[in-house]
């Protein structure tokens, strides 16, 4: 009974350390820059998100491992082409973009609250998750086009379509 006893104290002890770095921890500094092909534990990107601007968190979860290894190597590939693709977009409308393996983001609220954002139980294990705090989040779960996803991006930041950017205005006499 006693050694029962220690192993709940220590899971709560541990939980609640865990806990208060994710609420008391600033704003994440990882990048989509700082990904690089390391192992799946890579502690940095298990490490919730915590989301204070607008921002595409692409995530890719442990529950992947599921698929065979071609299809994997497959969606990570398709995945990774998509991403760089609206990248220049982002960019342009000052929206981050981040990566995680967590099946947790936290959206940062006033009053120094957040909402949680779980990611376990969607449809696919890797795929977007759209946020801007203060709004409701889109999670765009597994692959999607090249111009399905900007449109995705578009519609839910409310940018102007990225084919208007090259036209030019019409002029009438």
């Amino acid at each position: 009974m006693r050694v029962a006893t220690l192993f709940v104290i220590a899971a709560l002890v541990s939980c609640r350390s865990q806990q208060a770095a994710v609420t008391t921890g600033n704003t994440d500094t990882l990048s989509f820059a700082d990904v690089t092909p390391r192992d799946s534990a890579d502690s940095s990107l298990l490490t919730p998100r915590v989301i204070t601007e607008p921002t595409v968190v692409v995530f890719w979860l442990a529950a992947a491992d599921t698929f065979s290894a071609d299809d994997q190597a497959e969606a990570l590939d398709e995945l990774n082409s998509t991403t760089e693709g609206i990248q220049p977009t982002l960019s342009r409308h000052n929206i981050k973009l981040v990566p995680t393996n967590s099946d947790t983001i936290y959206v940062a609220l006033p009053n120094r609250q957040r909402r949680m954002i779980l990611l376990t139980g969607v449809d696919y294990p890797f795929g977007y998750v759209l946020v801007e705090p203060g709004s409701a989040e889109r999670i765009l779960a597994g692959l999607y086009a090249d111009d399905e996803l900007l449109d995705e991006v578009e519609a839910y930041f409310d940018l102007p379509p990225s084919d208007s950017a090259d036209a030019r205005p019409r002029i009438s006499t």
